[in-house]
């Protein structure tokens, strides 16, 4: 189990991850973080109140839309909360006996950016841009040189480290793709003394029920709200 202090760093995973090992991908003014809008459409504050909020919204371009992952600060005047999506957070809290592969799992390029990006917003719009992928490591399956399966590494913190943009081509569903690509980034990870975790909608009970099997388990509920300024 992870330092408890570490852990608390999850409440508000944005904020810790842009003002620790992500640095290079932010803009940062006082109290208010955002990733480069490219990155991902991510924004924080160091607490929810008014003050940070006004921070924050000087980095923020009007007419742009952006997440806000827990609790909202005071709504800034021009802000708007388009849609709010409730999450389980979860952390792996042991060691993942993988299977062997069974299908050939390779690290992603830079070249293969646009084929990555591609493949997530085909499966899960809206949360992957055109250089998300600069955030961690991205692994895939092919299938006759066509790419249809991807997991990879999101916001990265002290010593833990976000899963996400796991997702399968709807055409090669069932075969355990995502699975086994869970299976390795968790055990590298644990190997480099990272713990990881993830966020997963609520409501995909599936999902949910991979990654228990994974050894995940459920720290808190968590909501990504959507908003525009």
């Amino acid at each position: 189990m992870q330092n408890p202090i570490k852990l608390h760093m999850l409440d508000n995973p944005a904020w810790h991850a842009l003002n620790g090992p992500q640095l290079h991908l932010a803009k940062v003014s006082g109290g208010g973080a955002r990733y480069f809008p490219e990155v991902v459409p991510f924004a924080a504050v160091a607490r929810p109140d008014e003050s940070c909020a006004k921070e924050l919204n000087g980095l923020l371009v009007p007419g742009e839309t952006f997440f806000l992952i827990g609790e909202l600060p005071p709504l800034q005047p021009g802000w708007q909360i388009k849609h709010q999506l409730p999450c389980l957070q979860m952390i792996s809290e042991r060691p993942l006996e993988a299977p062997a592969p069974s299908t050939p799992v390779s690290d992603l390029s830079p070249a293969e950016a646009t084929e990555l990006y591609d493949l997530v917003q085909l499966v899960q719009p809206g949360y992957f841009m055109p250089e998300t992928w600069r955030m961690g490591r991205y692994t895939g399956i092919r299938e006759n040189g066509q790419l249809v399966a991807v997991a990879g590494e999101r916001m990265r913190l002290d010593g833990l480290s976000e899963l996400s943009a796991i997702c399968t081509h709807p055409d090669f569903t069932g075969r355990g793709y995502a699975g086994q690509l869970i299976a390795g980034l968790v055990a590298r990870q644990r190997a480099e003394g990272i713990t990881p975790f993830l966020h997963v909608a609520s409501h995909n009970e599936r999902a949910i029920r991979l990654y228990e099997k994974l050894g995940f388990v459920t720290r808190r509920e968590i909501t990504f709200h959507l908003l525009s300024c």
